[in-house]
């Protein structure tokens, strides 16, 4: 019994060296301005942007493959910082700053087919086939990727309810600070 402890502990940490001898000698260099834009979007990896995921968004922008306002749920605000990080100019005006919204669930046409919760990147819909389903709002990011696969309709967008949880303050406004001579 000692034997074989002693045996897995040392392949263990053989095994242990050689990985990390691997992780160091294999490393990936990944461009660090991806990092930061993927850092700066939301990571919900809804997909409104046509991209898989806001990694591949992140890999499109920093390459200038994708406009600075592909990602929807970001908004105004993101697409302003997207645009100071990548030194990029462009009309803000263009930009429709939307509410935050959830999907809400009509639970008297919702027939449970469960086309919804395929396509759902968050698994914000709970439920089962033949059963009425619900939404997680604390899960939902708003995305509204179900609403286009119901076929009775009963999903919809929503603007979500104003409650202590959810209420923001407005940006303040930054002064000019006068210095003293």
């Amino acid at each position: 019994m000692v034997a074989a402890v002693f045996c897995l502990t040392i392949l263990g940490f053989i095994l242990g060296v050689g990985l990390g001898y691997a992780a160091r000698v294999f490393k990936v260099e990944t461009n660090p301005i991806v990092e930061e834009i993927l850092a700066i979007l939301p990571n919900s990896n809804c997909g409104q942007c046509g991209f898989p995921g806001c990694a591949g968004a992140a890999d499109a922008l920093a390459a200038g493959q994708a406009p600075i306002t592909c990602c929807p749920p970001g908004g105004r605000a993101l697409a302003e910082e997207l645009a100071v990080k990548l030194n990029v100019s462009f009309d803000a005006s263009a930009v429709e700053d939307k509410v935050p919204m959830l999907a809400s669930i009509d639970e008297t046409n919702c027939i449970g087919c469960a086309r919804c919760i395929k396509h759902c990147p968050t698994d914000a819909i709970v439920g089962a086939t033949k059963q009425i389903h619900a939404v997680i709002k604390d899960a939902c990011t708003g995305c509204s990727a179900c609403v286009d696969h119901c076929p009775t309709e009963c999903l919809q967008m929503k603007p979500i309810d104003i409650t202590l949880k959810t209420w923001r303050w407005n940006k303040p406004v930054e002064l000019p600070v006068a210095v003293a001579a």
